[in-house]
């Protein structure tokens, strides 16, 4: 490829069913060990190989690039609290990319991007990230607490501590009225 060339567009058969809405920001064909496909990262979310849905940016935990693959947690809702998802790591997808183009850093932008606010509180009995995050075509905030690994889901006491440490972000990050 020449200084100024682009990577073709994304062939039609490879086209996920893109919302009314939603546009290709970048794509590259993917291996995962499972047979080929294609990783297209749109405006409102990231479409995987295998999948029938695409997972909105707000819905990926952590997204890692190592150079020759990306690896992706998405989230794995556990509960729905008063204001918020319990959520926990979903299985990690990993995709080897040999053509990434702009494609890790779309998704590394947008996840990013996602994120308004996060904070980890030690916990009885374990730990928990409080976060808010910006969902692609919705005004507003949506609330999570990620149990760390080993934390009880089921801990009365615990999820009481998650509902208070909800309800002290929520106003420390509300909007002032002047």
């Amino acid at each position: 490829m020449g200084l100024f060339s682009r990577k073709p567009k994304l062939p039609p058969a490879d086209r996920p069913p893109l919302a009314a809405d939603e546009r290709v920001l970048a794509w590259a064909a993917a291996g995962n060990g499972e047979g080929d496909g294609v990783v297209v990262a749109s405006n409102l979310g990231l479409w995987l190989p295998g999948r029938g849905h695409r997972l909105g940016w707000h819905d990926i935990l952590k997204a890692v690039w190592s150079g020759r693959e990306l690896t992706v947690t998405p989230t794995e809702h556990v509960a729905e609290r008063d204001g918020y998802a319990l959520v926990a790591d979903g299985p990690a997808e990993t995709y080897l990319l040999l053509d990434p183009g702009e494609l890790p850093h779309q998704v590394r932008a947008r996840v990013t991007r996602s994120v308004a606010y996060t904070e980890h509180h030690r916990l009885p009995g374990g730990a928990a990230r409080v976060a808010a995050r910006r969902v692609a075509g919705v005004d507003g905030l949506t609330w999570t607490v990620r149990l760390d690994p080993g934390t009880p889901a089921d801990d009365v006491a615990l999820l009481a501590e998650t509902d208070h440490l909800v309800t002290v972000a929520r106003a420390a990050t509300a909007p002032v009225d002047g």
